[in-house]
């Protein structure tokens, strides 16, 4: 597998000689509103260029609907004609988009020999949950291709823990910029980052989500602090760079 982080949580990922598309968030530095009165979003700019992102893209998949993962210059940009996965609800706002070809990921799919399989996520707990909606995780397996649990919007609660018991994975994706609203925690911080390391000693985990948003908490610099100071080593824990590759065997 080869990941690419571009930015925030979006990523371009080779998995069974396929190119995957998860949650474009393509705008430009600060077009958006912001969330907290810091600055407008995104904070940065993308690291290449929106053509270099969509080369050689044979599915997208988006997790939910906030603008910060799939905006209105994603639905402009992606050809109408390409394969969405998405949560069961928002195919109907996908479609009305443009686009022709959407399957709301209920369980779980086989798409060129790869297995994607809805896990659950809460973006936040308590009352902040309602106002952030539903989400989802997900997890890949392809034959000869290291497992993938990529966590999505989600606080650290039991059911994650779980998942990752119960499917072991050998990669572990997390959003980790400690974001918050109405002074909820709504994604990982750093410690909720840490704890998951802890709980899957085997796995690598691939920090993400980061540095891209101003209701965000937690910098990559704060994340790598933490994690040091609780002996997770480097090599367990990357927090790539916007524009970064990772490239991972079975």
């Amino acid at each position: 597998m080869k990941l690419q982080l571009i930015r925030n949580a979006t990523l371009k990922l080779v998995y069974g000689g396929c190119t995957i598309l998860i949650d474009p968030y393509l705008a430009p530095r600060h077009s958006l509103p912001s969330y907290t009165g810091k600055s407008p979003n995104p904070l940065v700019e993308l690291p290449c260029s929106i053509e270099d992102i969509l080369d050689g893209v044979e599915l997208v998949i988006v997790s939910h609907l906030h603008s910060d993962h799939f905006d209105s210059v994603a639905k402009a940009r992606l050809p109408k004609d390409l394969p969405i996965l998405c949560q069961p609800g928002d195919e109907d706002t996908i479609g009305a988009a443009g686009f022709l070809d959407i399957t709301p990921l209920d369980d779980s799919v086989q798409w060129q020999g790869i297995t994607i399989t809805r896990q659950q996520g809460s973006h936040g707990l308590g009352p902040v949950r309602a106002k952030m909606g539903s989400v989802m995780g997900l997890s890949l397996e392809a034959p000869g291709e290291a497992q993938i649990y990529w966590a999505g919007d989600t606080v650290l609660y039991p059911p994650v823990l779980d998942q990752v018991a119960m499917i072991r994975p050998d990669v572990i994706v997390t959003h980790s910029c400690g974001a918050v609203w109405d002074s909820d925690l709504i994604v990982m911080d750093a410690a909720q980052t840490v704890e998951l390391c802890k709980a899957a000693p085997l796995a690598t985990v691939i920090a993400t989500h980061m540095e891209a948003l101003d209701h965000a908490t937690t910098s990559r610099a704060d994340l790598r602090t933490a994690a040091d100071a609780a002996g997770i080593a480097p090599l367990r824990l990357l927090i790539p760079g916007d524009g970064d590759e990772i490239s991972l065997g079975a």
